[in-house]
This record gives C-alpha cells, structure tokens and sequence, in this order.
C-alpha cells in the first residue's frame, strides 16, 4: 500500500531539516487538516493560515492590493504572494498555497469553476501551477486541491523544479 502525501511529505521533511507552512483559500484548511493528522507533524508544520477574503490575503499573507485588483484571488501572481507570504510569517522553509473556485457557483469564461493555482515557496524560488479540475462538486474540487498542493510540495522535495511546466488536469 503506498503512504499517503501527506505522511511522505512530513517523512521527507524531516529528514531534510525543514520547516512547511500553507497559505489557504479555498481549501479552508484542508491541507494543514491533513498534515496535522499524520503523528509528529509537530516536528516539521509551523501552521497554516486561511486567507479566504482579500483582506486577510494583504493583512496576513502580504498579498498586494494591486496584484488582487489586477491579476484576481485566483492567479499566479496572488498564489505567489501568498505562499512567499506564509514561509515569512510562519518562519518556514517551504510553503505552498492554494486559491481557486471550488464552486458550483463563481466561475466565469475564462475561469471555469474548478480553476484553481497552486504556489510554492522554497529558498530557491516560487513556482506555481494552474489546474482546473472538472468536478462541478465543491467538496471533490477541495479535496483535488489540497491533494495537488501536497503533490507539488513532494515533488519539490524529491529534487523536482520544472513546477511551472505542469499541464492543467
């Protein structure tokens, strides 16, 4: 049986000295719930915030009112902003984030509901990813979010950084 991300996350964690934090939006928590299930976490997970609202996005993650009014809640520039956010105000060595719409209902042409970017932050850089999943669910497009931010995170840790390059699902 293969060991859930979140277990070989917080395996690959720890044996690499580090420090993870997350910046959530639409997942609302899902994905500091499922660190926090796997025993010992407390060694490597600093927190998580859930900047759901534009101003908690500036006042606690330092998202840029003009990167929001330009660019929208559900960009690469915001994901950025707000994982870079998270390592800084947690004290981490990584971080990753998510913004999308989960749905049924906000989705617009040219962001579909499922649209969702998921960031990084790391001591080498930022890196994001677009994904639109196609489940008009909101529970299956949080679940499917908080499985790819803990997907990226791994794939950063395994050695991995052509993040930005991956095709949307």
């Amino acid at each position: 049986m293969t060991a859930l991300p979140e277990v070989l996350l917080g395996e690959l964690l720890r044996r690499q000295a580090l420090q993870f934090a997350t910046a959530e939006s639409c997942t609302g928590g899902l994905i500091g719930h499922r660190i926090t299930n796997v025993v010992g976490s407390s060694d490597y997970y600093r927190g998580g915030i859930v900047a759901y609202a534009y101003e908690a996005k500036v006042g606690l993650l330092g998202v840029s009112w003009n990167t929001l009014h330009q660019h929208g809640a559900v960009s690469r520039q915001t994901v950025l902003e707000m994982a870079a956010g998270a390592r800084l105000a947690l004290g981490a060595d990584l971080a990753v984030s998510v913004s999308g719409i989960a749905g049924p209902g906000g989705g617009m042409p040219n962001k579909p509901v499922g649209t969702t970017w998921i960031g990084l932050a790391a001591p080498a850089g930022l890196w994001a990813r677009l994904f639109v999943f196609s489940n008009a669910d909101r529970e299956a497009n949080k679940a499917a979010s908080a499985e790819q931010a803990l997907q990226m995170a791994l794939a950063y840790l395994r050695g991995e950084r052509n993040l930005d390059r991956v095709p949307a699902e």
